[in-house]
């Protein structure tokens, strides 16, 4: 069990250090987990409503700090270039992503498609159903690329804290939106030792 935490430690730290910089990144990150926590809630209510709330509001906030407030290039903090970071990333890294928020775009235009004539509620609960697949399917194949190309420990450690990311950065983001009211748009990340 040591092992475990000290490897989801290490992911936490690195996704941290590397990649929320930015106080608008960290306070859309507060934005997603809060949205992400109540998607948990409404699970158990009602599954698509939850994968509608998750996609929609959860990951597209998260997303949007990542690609386009989150500075790129040579990172001084970490004296590590965008290369490099991209490379190392466990999760999902920018290549990634765009390729799983294109097949989330794609999802509902497909459904009305298939079902032209389906009302507004009755697309929109079978959207619903098909993101949850989908953010199951995406957490499932990382883990099992992971576990190919690394281990069972890196691939089970990275399920985990993406499953438990959204309370975490509640923790650590808490704070973001006040620096950023103050005009603080960069962490200047003191708390990071080269």
């Amino acid at each position: 069990m040591n092992d475990f935490f000290h490897t989801l430690a290490v992911q936490r730290w690195d996704d941290h250090r590397y990649y929320h910089h930015s106080r608008i990144n960290q306070s859309l990150h507060l934005l997603s987990a809060v949205s992400f926590v109540i998607a948990y809630g409404l699970l158990f209510v009602n599954p698509a409503a939850a994968a509608l709330l998750a996609w929609c509001v959860s990951m597209t906030s998260r997303q949007a700090g990542h690609f386009f407030f989150e500075p790129r290039g040579f990172d001084e903090v970490n004296q590590a270039t965008d290369a490099h970071k991209e490379d190392i990333k466990i999760g999902y890294n920018i290549r990634r992503k765009i390729v799983l928020m294109a097949i989330w775009v794609l999802i509902p235009l497909a459904l009305w498609v298939r079902s032209p004539s389906a009302s507004f509620g009755a697309l929109a609960h079978e959207v619903g159903l098909a993101w949850l697949a989908l953010g199951a399917g995406g957490l499932l194949f990382r883990v099992a690329q992971l576990w190919a190309q690394q281990s069972l420990l890196t691939g089970l450690a990275w399920g985990f804290k993406i499953v438990t990311d959204p309370f975490h950065d509640i923790k650590l983001y808490w704070r973001s939106p006040l620096y950023l009211m103050r005009g603080q748009l960069i962490d200047p990340m003191t708390h990071v030792h080269r």
